[in-house]
């Protein structure tokens, strides 16, 4: 008799080519696929996130319901739903009485360890295997990191292209003649700068059900519905890489830094949520960008940049994360501790980037790489915001958020709470950066051009305010080291009116009253309180 199978598939696994699913004989096998509880609020994702992630599932289960598998799908509103990935396991397994659980490693720390213990709690063998969606294993980052001091990016970098041999000419020399474009990849935005809209999706039968039971059921989370166009299939997905491809990837790199107010997405791909999800495959991204380098359809400074967004950085923090967890969740290298302020849930401050760039997050549960960094990371990094409360923002409110790739971005590229082992020195910048990379200053309330005062940009007293009160540790890294100079040319005076402005900003801020955050562990205790469908 052969060996049956339950083979679980998270929500961010929605790939045909899965390690769990390849090969498999689909007799003897059930696919087993969860809508938990848990998993939509152990932080209060925004409500676009969650409806995305699952109609994506349900649409993932119809296409292997068609495909020839037997699926087993627990939707949220299934009144016996465990409400977690353990409890629903644990269900199946009593369904199903399978000999082995076949499950591809998870993308999260926490949920690697729930993992972890199956192996005692089920009379099934369990099989976790790698996730070889993946260019870089976990092993061969592992391989890569050990015995260095610093986890250069750019190093990691060349050594995935020599393997994998993108962008590599027959000689096994670097395409265009250099490995890293970023120079040419910073442009200001132009007067009347525009790029042709991405591809929007029109909501169908399976995804409509998901609205509705966001709003039913997290009526109170972040963010609005309205605007829902994400690709949940992959022949969606397809769409908008094609579109991507054909209308914006030419003009991405040289305005990839550039900021619009209004203009959410510019050149930027949106393919990020497909990726995460499973829906797309990153070789195939980074292969189709290079084949319109070589066919002469786009420039070698944008292909480079996009294919170092994937093979490059993103399986650089993924790495990153789990070679660093779980020290990287509670990092705090620069002592941070404010409380995060209240306008980045409603957007109502007279800081107009920082208006704008909550805007399009709250709308659209997106914002570019840019607004991420230089506006919202860098406010929170100058005014000295507590690293968890950061973290936990920036994974409800963006629909490509996961901690994996989450994480490391704000801990460490962001927030330097590691203290410099990912990012050689902190991104902190002035308003001058916003100013020139941005359309944003131009009608602000706050003038970017004045130091002190109540009419000064905020960011400019408080890019002193930071440097001043990690002289310490900073002055001593020869990235950055050199700015105290300018400091001490000024006077005693001009740098005390800079502190009292900075401070007397940071006075005037209200701390986040909203619970979006990060529940207490008792939380899950209390759920049957909160969810009337797990009573």
């Amino acid at each position: 008799m052969s060996e049956r199978v339950l083979v679980p598939v998270l929500g961010d696994q929605l790939s045909h080519e899965l390690a769990s699913l390849r090969g498999r004989d689909r007799s003897n096998t059930v696919v087993l696929m969860m809508e938990v509880w848990e998993e939509a609020t152990y932080v209060k994702h925004h409500k676009q996130k969650i409806a995305l992630i699952f109609s994506a599932m349900r649409h993932f289960a119809g296409e292997l319901r068609a495909a020839g598998w037997q699926v087993d799908y627990t939707a949220l509103d299934d009144p016996d739903n465990a409400g977690t990935f353990t409890g629903e396991v644990a269900r199946a397994v009593e369904r199903h009485a399978p000999d082995r659980i076949v499950v591809v490693e998870p993308g999260e720390w926490r949920v690697r360890g729930a993992m972890d213990a199956w192996a005692g709690m089920f009379p099934a063998e369990v099989t976790i295997l790698p996730d070889d969606r993946f260019v870089t294993s976990l092993a061969e980052f592992r391989e890569w990191a050990d015995g260095r001091e610093h986890l250069t990016m750019e190093f990691f970098y060349r050594e995935v292209r020599q393997r994998t041999g993108i962008l590599m000419d027959a000689a096994g020399k670097p395409k265009g003649g250099a490995w890293n474009f970023d120079k040419e990849n910073r442009r200001p935005p132009a007067r009347g700068l525009s790029a042709p809209p991405r591809p929007l999706f029109g909501p169908d039968a399976i995804t409509r059900d998901c609205i509705r039971l966001v709003e039913e059921r997290f009526g109170d989370h972040f963010g609005s519905l309205e605007s829902f166009g994400w690709p949940v299939t992959r022949a969606q997905a397809l769409e908008a890489a094609d579109a991507f491809f054909a209308e914006r990837l030419a003009l991405f790199g040289p305005y990839e830094d550039a900021m619009l107010h209004g203009a959410d997405q510019l050149f930027h791909s949106m393919l990020s949520t497909s990726l995460n999800l499973g829906l797309l495959e990153p070789r195939e991204l980074c292969r189709r960008a290079e084949r319109m380098f070589d066919e002469g359809t786009a420039p070698i400074n944008s292909v480079e940049g996009f294919v170092r967004q994937i093979i490059g950085w993103r399986e650089y923090v993924r790495g990153f994360y789990w070679y660093c967890m779980p020290q990287l969740a509670e990092a705090n290298a620069l002592d941070a501790r404010l409380p995060l302020p209240e306008f980045f849930w409603t957007g109502e401050t007279d800081m107009r980037c920082v208006a704008d760039c909550v805007r399009t997050t709250r709308d659209d549960a997106h914002a570019h790489h840019i607004q991420r960094l230089m506006v919202l990371g860098n406010f929170c990094l100058l005014a000295g915001v507590g690293p968890r409360e950061v973290q936990d923002w920036y994974l409800v409110v963006y629909a490509d958020a996961y901690e994996w790739v989450e994480l490391p971005n704000v801990s460490a590229m962001i927030l330097y709470a590691d203290g410099g082992r990912l990012a050689t020195k902190p991104y902190a910048a002035s308003g001058n950066y916003i100013n020139t990379m941005s359309d944003y200053c131009g009608r602000c309330r706050y003038d970017v051009r004045q130091k002190t005062g109540p009419d000064a940009c905020p960011f400019n007293p408080l890019y002193w305010h930071f440097m001043d009160r990690h002289r310490a540790r900073l002055e001593r890294n020869r990235r950055i080291g050199r700015i105290y100079a300018t400091w001490d040319r000024m006077s005693e005076d001009r740098r005390r009116e800079t502190i009292d402005t900075a401070d007397a900003f940071l006075k005037s801020l209200t701390p986040a009253q909203r619970g979006w955050s990060r529940p207490h562990p008792e939380a899950h205790e209390e759920r049957a309180a909160t969810d009337p469908q797990s009573a």
